[in-house]
C-alpha cells in the first residue's frame, strides 16, 4: 500500500513537470531575452524607472553601418574611426555625458591645462585661453574645477592648414583629466578640409561638449554643444569696435537693398548657391558680385562666365558696399559659416541667411528672427521680393537688433567666449538661468548676472518690457570717512539739504571711519529715514553693495563734503 502510494505521488510530480514545460516552454526564451533586455539597459526591480549605466551606446533603430552597400565603400579601419569618432557621443546631453557633481562644492569653475612644451598656439587659440584665464570663472586648480578647457590647439582641425595639430588623438589620450572627454570644452573654427570638409574633428572627442563654427544641425547636440561665429585671427580678443549703426532713420532705406562680394566656387561643396548668384544680380539695387580668380589654378578650371564676374567684381568696393546696402546676402562658403555673417552684424547690414542646415551662433540663447532673414538656399531667386516685402519699421527693428548683439556677444573673442561659458553655466545651475528676454534685449545677458536675481523686475531696464513704473524716488546714500566732531561739518549740511527733496525716500550713511559710530543724537532731525551703516571692509566700493536696506531703484551716491542745495538735488 505504502509503495502503491509512493507510486502515485511520482507519477503526479512527473505529469506536474511535463505539464508546467509543455505550457511555458515557449514563453521561456522571451522570458529570458526580457530578462536580458532588462540588465542590459540597467533596470533592477527596486527601481521603478530604468536606469541607464552606459549613456554612450544608444539604441540606434538602424545602423547604416551595418548595410551590404556601406560596408563595400567604406575600409574597416574607416569604419571604426567613423563610429568611434561621429556616432559614441552623438546623443551626448547634460545630464548623459556631464558630471554635475563636480560643480556642486565650487560653483561654475573653468580649468585650462597648462601649455605642454613643444606645442604651438595659434593666436587665436591663445586670445581664447587668455580669456578664460582672465576672467571669473578661472581655477588654476584642476580639482576645483566644474569645467575643463584643452591648451592644445583644436581651433583648425582642416589638415591643409599650416595651423592643423597633428597626432592629436594621442595626445588628448593621454591626458590625465580627461576621463574620455567628460566636463570637457573643445573649441573648433574649421573641421574638415578638401574636398568634402566634414565635421570630423580628426580625434574622439569622447563625452566632450563642442564649441564649434559652422556646426550643422545634424550634428548639433541641443543644450550640450554651442554653436559659435567664425572670426578671423584679426578679430580683437578684447574691446571691439560699436556697430555703424548712426542714425536711426526712416525710412531706414540706403542706396542698396541687397549686396554680396565674395568668393565662387566652381566644382566641390559650397559652389551650387554662389554660382547661381548671378540670376539675381541686377546691378543696382541688388548687387551679387563674385570672382573665380583665387587659389592657385583658378585659371585651369574657370568657366566661361568667369572673366565677366572678374571684371564685375573689381568695379566696387566691398566697405563701400556694405556701409551703405539694407540686406547682405550671407551664403554658405565651404562650409556653412561665413565671415560675413559678423560683418554684416556689425554694419547694421541686416543678415540674409542662405546656409541651409546652419546652426546659427549661440541658437539656444538668442532669438535670430529679430535680427536676421532666414533664407532657403532652394528658394534664391525668391529673395529679392521677399526683402523687399520686408515693412520699414521692421528693418529698423532688425538693424537696431543687429546693433545689440554686435556689441553684447560678438565684438571680440573675449565676449565670444565668455557667452559661451555663460550659455553653459545656466545650463549647470539651471535654477539662475537667465531668461530669453534678458539674452535678447539691453543690456543683455553678460550684464544682467543671475547671482543677482533671477526676477527681471530687479533690473530697471527690463521697466518698460514687463510695463513696471520705476519708484519716483531716491536713496541718497553719503560715504563718510570723517569723525564726527562738529555741528557744522559738511556732511551734516549736505543730509540737511538732501532730506528736504521731495524726491528723496531715504539718507544711508556709510559710516566708514575708524573712529566709532557717533551716538545717535548727533545726527540732525529729517523728514526722512536716516540709517548708519558700519562699513566693514573700509573701502570705497563699499558705497555700491546692493545694501538690503535700500527700497528704491534710484540711488543717488555721495562723498561727505559734496556741497548741494535742495534745488540742486532736486533737479
Amino acid at each position: 500500500m505504502q509503495a502503491k502510494k509512493r507510486y502515485l505521488i511520482l507519477l503526479s510530480a512527473g505529469a506536474c513537470l511535463v505539464l508546467l514545460f509543455y505550457l511555458g516552454g515557449v514563453q521561456l526564451p522571451a522570458a529570458s531575452r526580457s530578462r536580458h533586455d532588462r540588465s542590459r539597459h540597467g533596470y533592477r526591480p527596486d527601481q521603478p524607472w530604468p536606469h541607464f549605466s552606459d549613456p554612450l551606446h544608444p539604441f540606434l533603430p538602424w545602423d547604416h553601418t551595418d548595410t551590404e552597400e556601406y560596408n563595400l565603400h567604406i575600409s574597416p579601419t574607416q569604419k571604426r574611426d567613423i563610429h568611434a569618432s561621429v556616432y559614441k557621443g552623438k546623443h551626448c546631453r547634460m545630464d548623459s555625458c556631464f558630471d554635475f557633481s563636480r560643480c556642486q562644492k565650487n560653483g561654475f569653475k573653468v580649468y585650462v591645462y597648462p601649455q605642454q612644451k613643444g606645442e604651438k598656439i595659434s593666436e587665436s587659440y591663445q586670445n581664447i585661453l587668455s580669456t578664460i584665464e582672465g576672467s571669473r570663472f578661472y581655477t588654476s586648480d584642476p580639482g576645483q574645477a566644474c569645467l575643463f578647457v584643452l591648451s592644445l590647439d583644436t581651433l583648425d582641425r582642416d589638415q591643409l592648414s599650416p595651423q592643423y595639430v597633428h597626432n592629436l588623438k594621442t595626445k588628448v589620450q593621454n591626458l590625465p583629466l580627461w576621463n574620455d572627454g567628460r566636463n570637457h570644452l573643445i573649441f573648433n573654427l574649421y573641421s574638415g578640409t578638401w574636398p568634402d570638409y566634414t565635421e570630423d574633428l580628426g580625434f574622439d572627442i569622447g563625452q566632450a561638449m563642442l564649441a564649434k563654427a559652422s556646426i550643422s544641425t545634424d550634428n548639433f547636440r541641443p543644450r550640450f554643444d554651442v554653436s559659435i561665429p567664425l572670426f578671423s585671427k584679426e578679430h580683437p580678443r578684447t574691446g571691439g569696435e560699436r556697430g555703424f549703426l548712426k542714425y536711426n532713420s526712416i525710412p531706414p532705406f540706403r542706396k542698396y537693398m541687397l549686396v554680396f562680394k565674395g568668393k565662387r566656387y566652381l566644382t566641390g561643396i559650397g559652389s551650387d548657391t554662389r554660382n547661381a548668384l548671378y540670376h539675381v544680380h541686377n546691378a543696382e539695387d541688388v548687387v551679387l558680385l563674385t570672382t573665380c580668380k583665387h587659389g592657385k589654378d583658378w585659371q585651369k578650371h574657370k568657366d566661361a562666365r568667369c572673366d565677366k564676374d572678374n571684371a564685375e567684381y573689381d568695379k566696387y568696393d566691398y566697405k563701400e558696399m556694405l556701409h551703405n546696402s539694407t540686406f547682405c546676402l550671407v551664403p554658405r562658403g565651404r562650409r556653412l559659416g561665413s565671415f560675413r555673417f559678423l560683418e554684416a552684424l556689425q554694419a547694421a547690414c541686416v543678415p540674409v541667411m542662405l546656409s541651409n542646415g546652419w546652426e546659427l551662433p549661440f541658437s539656444e540663447i538668442i532669438d535670430w528672427n529679430t535680427a536676421a532673414v532666414i533664407g532657403d538656399e532652394r528658394l534664391l531667386l525668391q529673395i529679392p521680393t521677399t526683402v523687399r516685402s520686408i515693412h520699414q519699421d521692421k528693418i529698423l527693428s532688425l538693424r537696431q537688433q543687429t546693433q545689440f548683439l554686435w556689441e553684447a556677444y560678438f565684438s571680440s573673442v573675449e565676449k565670444i567666449v565668455l557667452s559661451t561659458l555663460e550659455i553653459i553655466q545656466d545650463r549647470v545651475l539651471e535654477h539662475g538661468s537667465r531668461s530669453s528676454l534678458m539674452w535678447n534685449s539691453h543690456p543683455g545677458g553678460l550684464f544682467a548676472l543671475p547671482q543677482y536675481s533671477g526676477y527681471l523686475g530687479d533690473f530697471p531696464f527690463y521697466y518698460a518690457t514687463l510695463g513696471i513704473k520705476p519708484h519716483p524716488k531716491f536713496t541718497a546714500v553719503i560715504h563718510a570717512v570723517s569723525p564726527l566732531v562738529s555741528q557744522s561739518q559738511p556732511i551734516l549740511k549736505l543730509l540737511a539739504a538732501v532730506a528736504k527733496s521731495q524726491y528723496c525716500a531715504q539718507i544711508i550713511v556709510l559710516w566708514n571711519c575708524d573712529k566709532p559710530l557717533p551716538a545717535k543724537q548727533r545726527w540732525p532731525a529729517t523728514s526722512v529715514p536716516v540709517i548708519v551703516i558700519e562699513g566693514e571692509n573700509k573701502v570705497m566700493s563699499s558705497r555700491f553693495l546692493p545694501y538690503e536696506t535700500i527700497v528704491t531703484d534710484a540711488v543717488l551716491s555721495l562723498d561727505e563734503d559734496t556741497v548741494l542745495s535742495t534745488t540742486e538735488v532736486s533737479s
